[in-house]
């Protein structure tokens, strides 16, 4: 389905669920350390959300086993929680949550670094984030998805780091994933007019190396096809006259 207009009882609601999945994330970052496995991220997050009263929007959704996407290192996303995935000093370590409340639904994540950072991965971190504002930034009431990913690829190529074509932004609300998808590259004044109060997921994936992806025997856990490492970073935005509101954060 295209990402509808929501009302004002829908808008209040995706507010509540995006200050609750900014909740468990910031949670997290904080109690994430070198030996913790991925499996107990996902209890935490499981535990607090339940705790704050949404639900996770990720278990179940098209067979995903668990309520948390946990991707290390070369894992640019849908990584399933392992007890025997333990995180190791230096690890880069994506957090995508999603949570619903009241029927409506917001989708976040962030790139953590774990222990000591090398340069190479803080740069990337960084940057990814720094794109990712930008292209929120760019929306200015009614807006082009074009000049979004246009924006986004600027920031991530000034820096000469890949850019994951396969994997894309979207609508978000009603459904996880709505129309209209929107890519990390592009050309400003291209592509569908993203409308005051609609909501979208706003998420730049890059990596230190080639841009290419593949999927592991899981099913589910996508990597870079170099080994090289990846960084991700999400807010799910309403649109509105003046700019746009990010939803999922505190």
């Amino acid at each position: 389905m295209h990402t509808r207009i929501k009302t004002q009882s829908e808008i209040s609601a995706m507010r509540e669920s995006g200050r609750m999945l900014a909740s468990v994330l910031s949670k997290l970052s904080q109690d994430i350390v070198i030996g913790m496995s991925t499996k107990e991220l996902a209890e935490i997050a499981k535990n607090e959300l339940k705790l704050l009263g949404g639900q996770p929007t990720f278990l179940g959704y098209n067979g995903f086993p668990d309520v948390l996407c946990v991707s290390v290192n070369d894992e640019v996303v849908h990584g399933i929680p392992r007890a025997d995935h333990i995180i190791n000093d230096g690890d880069v370590v994506s957090l995508d949550f999603g949570v619903t409340y009241k029927g409506m639904i917001t989708d976040s994540a962030i790139s953590v670094i774990v222990g000591a950072p090398t340069k190479e991965a803080e740069k990337l971190v960084d940057a990814t984030e720094r794109a990712l504002t930008t292209g929120i930034f760019e929306i200015q009431g009614t807006t082009q998805i074009g000049n979004v990913s246009a924006s986004i690829q600027a920031v991530l190529e000034k820096e000469g780091y890949g850019i994951v074509r396969d994997l894309v932004g979207h609508g978000v609300g009603h459904e996880l994933h709505e129309e209209p998808n929107i890519a990390n590259y592009g050309k400003k004044g291209m592509g569908t007019f993203l409308e005051p109060g609609m909501t979208v997921a706003i998420e730049p994936m890059a990596t230190l190396g080639d841009y290419r992806v593949k999927t592991d025997p899981d099913d589910w856990t996508i990597r870079t096809c170099d080994g090289s490492l990846a960084a991700h970073f999400e807010h799910t935005i309403l649109v509105t006259e003046e700019g746009a509101e990010i939803l999922t954060q505190l």
